[in-house]
């Protein structure tokens, strides 16, 4: 083991929650080290293939739990590198949920009018574009003639892309070639570096322990750049403040298996975990009716095709995100591409009677794969995963050199769950089956259980100690000192992509930081503009200061 280095503030992971609270404390005077268990890639490292070891496995991380799968970020940057950039604001409805605690899970200092502020910060420092119709893809138009058809709504997503650097080259999924969509490597991680904070890719934290001058100290392994179950000798970093933000389905791995050296965890570290209420489903698009009922068109006669490794969704369903619905009612529903592997794999063949990943219809609906059409839901559902005891090592047991590994989350589908996604399920069917335009069908549950991209809640805000692991200012209760800014944090499902959310909490989290990291002898203070030097979201969130940094 080398000796144990020092720094003002350590924070463990480099996505959304890492990078805004790296950049604030270093833009404000603290040292700073950021600890990303993933390797550094850059827009001239993303590749166009599927091949091991090409940035597509490498920046992945896919953890198979019990009943629940993850697929997340693992590299510097994290999710923001590998997410769609869908960045809508979460609708009013969804601070007043009361989930499965049976009353208001949000803290009461956290509702829509008091987070648009922070919102406001995070679409200064990420440029965020309204698309239009005429950025839309065919396969937006086609989801939104659809819609048109059965009496629907349709809208452009709201993006974190350049649409003047944007080939439409239909990566999107696996990084950014030509630095089109606005990852954190492009704004927020490049300015902390500027402000002289420090990031270390390839370490992967285990566990946090005390000093006896009550601070905290890190321990980490330092992860093989080619094989991720290979570890190098780590070491140790002590620091005055810890931000935690490696994720939904690590930060809590992270915190239990400090409990045995920090003490005792609140009780809801590990629970209350959340897949943002995600569901795909496949349309099998028949084609001559596309151009019939809908009069579209395209010059090889194919109403759709499907693209190599994803487009980001370009158009979305918001019908259902009425505040006046009862709870687990409101979902949304987005057109997006998604890769051939995992999604050939688990699209369902429409009609079939139990599960079809497999057999001779299967193959059929495979030929016809550049018919396909499919839909993401997000629907309220009802935070009911749970971790179990920690892996000897890391988040996961690591099954393959990159990518694959087996986690310990457990997620059993609640009835209110079961019924949210049936709702949303009928209602994508009632859209595109309409006049025989598509057949439909939900993806299955049976290989992997449920699967997100956008974990949550599994270390929340909130205001009762007893279903919160964070008081409304992202310190972990019973250790101060310690935060959590990622995803984890958000109490419960959104009903659209969370990104947005994630950020703007991070960015309300910082005031409460810094007076934390006064009170340790940080000399560091609050108030740097964007990353680019605005200074208009500054002024916006001016008067909210003083209340977070109330100690």
């Amino acid at each position: 083991m080398t000796s144990t280095e020092r720094t003002d503030v350590l924070v463990v992971g480099s996505g959304f929650g890492g990078a805004i609270t790296a950049y604030h404390l270093a833009a404000g005077g603290a040292k700073v080290m950021v600890l990303e268990r993933g390797p550094w890639l850059t827009g001239k490292d993303f590749d166009h293939d599927f091949k091991l070891g090409s940035s597509y496995t490498r920046a992945f991380d896919f953890t198979v739990g019990d009943g629940m799968s993850i697929l997340g970020g693992n590299c510097v940057g994290g999710g923001s590198v590998v997410y769609f950039a869908a960045m809508p604001r979460a609708p009013r409805f969804v601070f007043e949920r009361h989930g499965s605690i049976g009353r208001r899970m949000w803290p009461a200092s956290v509702n829509r009018d008091t987070l648009d502020p922070w919102y406001d910060r995070v679409a200064e420092s990420i440029p965020i574009t309204q698309q239009n119709w005429e950025d839309v893809t065919y396969a937006g138009g086609l989801w939104a003639a659809a819609c048109d058809h059965a009496g629907r709504t349709a809208n452009p997503v709201p993006a974190a892309v350049d649409r003047s650097l944007c080939t439409n080259c239909n990566w999107m999924m696996a990084g950014c070639h030509f630095d089109a969509k606005q990852s954190l490597l492009l704004n927020y991680l490049p300015a902390a570096i500027a402000h002289g904070a420090e990031i270390r890719p390839l370490h992967e934290v285990q566990h946090i322990s005390r000093t006896d001058d009550g601070g905290y100290r890190v321990h980490y392994d330092i992860m093989d750049d080619e094989d991720y179950r290979l570890r190098r000798e780590g070491g140790t970093i002590d620091a005055k403040i810890i931000v935690l933000a490696a994720g939904a389905g690590a930060t809590p791995v992270i915190l239990q298996r400090s409990e045995a050296t920090l003490g005792t965890m609140p009780h809801a570290v590990g629970r209350y975990f959340s897949g943002n209420g995600e569901r795909l489903n496949t349309a099998i698009l028949n084609e001559d009716k596309v151009r019939e009922v809908l009069g579209l068109e395209r010059e090889n006669g194919l109403a759709y095709e499907a693209n190599q490794i994803g487009k980001g969704p370009v158009v979305a369903n918001w019908d259902r995100l009425d505040g006046s619905l009862p709870e687990f009612e409101r979902f949304s529903l987005e057109q997006l591409y998604f890769p051939p592997g995992l999604g050939t794999i688990l699209a369902q063949v429409p009609g079939a009677l139990g599960p079809s990943w497999f057999g001779v219809d299967k193959k059929e609906v495979l030929r016809r794969w550049r018919s396909w059409l499919i839909i993401f839901q997000m629907i309220e559902d009802n935070n009911e995963g749970v971790f179990g005891p920690p892996p000897a090592k890391g988040n996961a047991d690591r099954l393959s050199q990159q990518m694959l590994g087996v986690g310990r989350l457990k997620y059993d589908p609640t009835p209110q769950t079961l019924r949210a996604w049936a709702l949303a399920d009928a209602e994508v069917k009632d859209i595109l089956e309409r006049d025989g335009l598509a057949e439909v069908a939900a993806w299955t549950n049976d290989v992997v259980g449920a699967y997100t991209v956008h974990p949550l809640a599994s270390c929340r805000i909130g205001d009762d100690p007893h279903t919160s692991a964070l008081d409304d200012r992202n310190e972990l209760r019973g250790h101060p000192g310690i935060f959590v800014t990622d995803g984890s944090a958000v109490p419960g499902a959104l009903t659209v992509n969370p990104a947005m959310t994630i950020s703007a909490l991070a960015e309300r989290a910082i005031p409460g930081i810094v007076a934390a990291a006064q009170e340790r002898g940080v000399e560091v203070t609050y108030g740097a503009p964007a990353p680019d030097g605005s200074t208009s979201g500054r002024r916006g969130v001016a008067p909210l200061i003083t209340s977070l940094s109330r100690r």
